[in-house]
């Protein structure tokens, strides 16, 4: 329809040789919410003109058959209410006259002699013919001569009329449709795109519970997934979800209401897709040597925008284009052209690039002119939040405190002074320049959001160790002497000598604690001769846990630091000779800075090190490191652990007796035997959570 409507615009078509009545004047005027059309012809109308309404755009069309435009133009601003304007086209034996308005609304009409009154009703309910006196119409004259059919009665519920179905079909092409069956013709219904859903208001209509549910059609193989109806105050409104790429639209036939939700095929020499692309209404051109200007002339009759060409405009086009968007269409015509336009606001002014870019430059050059003579002002800025010295790099000023221009938001005649005391900056400069400042200041001096960062470090132990030793003692009953609980013998009795009590010393030597021993003693009846046999044994197995639990409170991008452990002296030699006293740091250390992205997680980079004393060199003393550095994202209050840092350390140690210690089982009295398997892993656990700011919940 809206096609048919722009190739009527352009074709250029004389009037029809058959006219025999014409459209001489249309005159508006608003009353309350409603605004009353008047439409005057020649002579009363022959035959009802055709009426029908489009939902997106908003429309509302009527044609009249064998009826000209004698009122010289083909469109007409009104601006009064929802109304934008009002286009007249003519073609063959009919002309169509086109209302555009702000958001779909009723209409009703009624004829007064040679004029057509049309009333648009402005607050959603449904409209009342009237008279050119805007009086309304007898129901006895409405029913003589109204061009629009009357309503259909429609069941009431709550004193509204109620939605009568709603249904849902898959076209051929792919394309969903959901099917609305109205109370009547003249229900207001309010159709528009809210982000990625469809959002359609039935204006002072009530909904059946029957209808009150949630449709889930994904099943169907088109863009649409759910389709919702829910009664929303006065109204009644209808959430369509699609998903993927996808356009609608909306017509409306009699009393059943149509939207149509259409797939878009991704086209990869596009670069915009779908929403992404052209927005404009749909409209269809057809010109055969047709002036630049005269496009561009029917361009902004259809869309109802401002267009000011340059006086170099010109040449002719023949182009040709079906159903597709006005913006797209625009930009078509500019590239045909080599024309480019600047928007402000509902303005657009077109002329060719070249133009637009020497009158930019010569803009500029005249700006630049007018800041080197514009007057200098002075103003202090007060931070509250970030200190003074952080705007060194913005205005220019080095450690030294000489101000260069280099990369400077300063002008070329402006100064700034710092003041750490008092937190402030002094500005010396242009009023524009002090505006730029102004606006970063109040974009950078905020209040920075802050972490608290739980840490917990655990150093597990996982170790396992054995020990096993032999005591074995013997002599001959002789002449002993103890002292000091140690059994001694002298040489003139002839016995053997007794080293600390044992001829054989290899007990078990635990790494903790004390050893278990079993003592054995094997003589004669007579006693004269003895045999001591100690054993020991000792198998440890334990496990432990050191744990420390910090906390600690930073701003956002800003480096914690937590950092626990001893620092060695040791002393260097100097260039000189001399000595010094300097020291070595032997802690577990960790660094933490967050970052809150937008969707409220939390960024960590963490660097972890765990330093241990080592063994003494002859230049000091070894530090052994262990060193984790890595970044990950967490959930505000989730958990991470960060490990890896593993050591085990085995080793089986054995000490015997020569030749003795290889007998078989008996060796065993005769040698030591150590064995160790410890392994160590630190673990660090990392809780970030994001602290809410007290003011921001009043």
């Amino acid at each position: 329809m809206l096609g048919a409507l722009l190739c009527l615009l352009v074709s250029g078509a004389p009037a029809m040789a058959a006219e025999d009545n014409a459209i001489t004047s249309i005159n508006a005027n608003q009353q309350g919410s409603n605004v009353i059309v008047k439409i005057s012809f020649k002579r009363p109308l022959a035959t009802q003109p055709t009426a029908f309404a489009v939902i997106s755009p908003a429309r509302i069309a009527f044609d009249f058959i064998g009826v000209g435009n004698a009122t010289g133009k083909t469109s007409q601003d009104i601006s009064m209410g929802d109304v934008r304007n009002v286009v007249v086209a003519q073609a063959d034996d009919r002309s169509r006259l086109v209302f555009n308005l702000k958001r779909s609304l009723s209409y009703a009409t009624a004829m007064d002699g040679n004029s057509l009154i049309v009333t648009i009703d402005g607050s959603g309910g449904l409209a009342t013919p009237v008279n050119a006196a805007g009086m309304p119409v007898r129901p006895a004259a409405a029913a003589a001569a109204p061009v629009a059919a009357a309503p259909a009665p429609a069941a009431l519920l709550n004193g509204k009329p109620a939605l009568r179905d709603i249904d849902f079909r898959r076209g051929t092409a792919g394309e969903g449709r959901v099917v609305i069956d109205l109370p009547n013709t003249q229900v207001g219904v309010d159709v528009r795109q809210q982000g990625q859903t469809i959002v359609v208001d039935f204006l002072k209509t009530s909904l059946p519970d029957v209808l009150r549910r949630k449709l889930d059609v994904g099943d169907f193989g088109t863009p649409v997934k759910t389709i919702t109806t829910v009664t929303q105050g006065e109204n009644v409104r209808m959430i369509i979800e699609p998903k993927g790429l996808w356009e609608q639209s909306a017509y409306q036939s009699d009393s059943q209401l149509v939207i149509e939700v259409k797939p878009i095929k991704e086209d990869p020499n596009k670069l915009a897709q779908g929403a992404q692309g052209y927005r404009g209404d749909k409209l269809s051109l057809n010109f055969q040597n047709v002036e630049v200007r005269s496009v561009l002339q029917v361009i902004a009759d259809f869309t109802g925008l401002n267009i000011i060409t340059s006086d170099t405009v010109g040449g002719n086009l023949t182009l040709r284009l079906k159903d597709v968007p006005w913006d797209q269409a625009l930009d078509i015509v500019m590239q045909a052209k080599g024309l480019d336009m600047r928007k402000n606001g509902s303005v657009i002014w077109i002329a060719p690039k070249d133009e637009l870019l020497t009158k930019e430059k010569l803009e500029l050059e005249q700006r630049s002119q007018i800041a080197e003579l514009e007057p200098l002002r002075t103003e202090s800025f007060q931070l509250n939040y970030q200190k003074a010295e952080a705007f060194k790099k913005v205005f220019g000023i080095d450690d030294a405190g000489s101000g260069g221009k280099k990369n400077s938001i300063l002008s070329n005649r402006g100064s700034a002074v710092i003041d750490p005391r008092t937190n402030q900056l002094f500005v010396t400069d242009t009023p524009t320049i002090l505006q730029n400042i102004r606006n970063l200041v109040q974009k950078i001096d905020i209040a920075s959001r802050q972490v608290l960062i739980e840490a917990r470090m655990v150093e597990a132990n996982d170790g396992f160790s054995r020990n096993l030793g032999a005591k074995l003692g013997f002599g001959f009953n002789g002449k002993n002497v103890t002292a000091g609980g140690t059994q001694t013998a002298t040489a003139s009795t002839g016995t053997l000598p007794i080293i600390g009590g044992n001829s054989v010393n290899l007990p078990a030597n635990p790494s903790t604690g004390t050893a278990g021993s079993l003592a054995l003693t094997l003589f004669n009846s007579a006693a004269s001769k003895f045999i001591s046999l100690e054993l020991s044994a000792l198998e440890a197995d334990g496990q432990g846990k050191i744990i420390s639990s910090p906390r600690v409170v930073t701003a956002d991008q800003q480096k914690a630091l937590i950092e626990q452990g001893v620092e060695i002296p040791y002393q260097n030699a100097t260039s000189s000779g001399a000595t010094s006293v300097e020291f070595k740091k032997a802690n577990l250390k960790l660094e933490v800075v967050p970052q809150i992205t937008p969707d409220g997680n939390v960024i960590l980079t963490v660097d972890v090190t765990n330093d241990s004393v080592g063994a003494t060199v002859p230049g000091g003393v070894a530090i052994n490191t262990k060193h984790v550095q890595t970044q990950v994202q967490v959930e505000n209050g989730g958990t991470v652990v960060i490990g890896g840092i593993y050591t085990q350390t085995i080793s089986n140690d054995i000490t015997k007796v020569p030749l003795l210690g290889d007998i078989p089982v008996l060796g065993y009295l005769f040698k030591q035997t150590a064995v160790v398997n410890k392994r160590t892993e630190l673990l660090i656990f990392l809780t970030p959570k994001i602290v809410i700011d007290r003011l921001a919940g009043h």
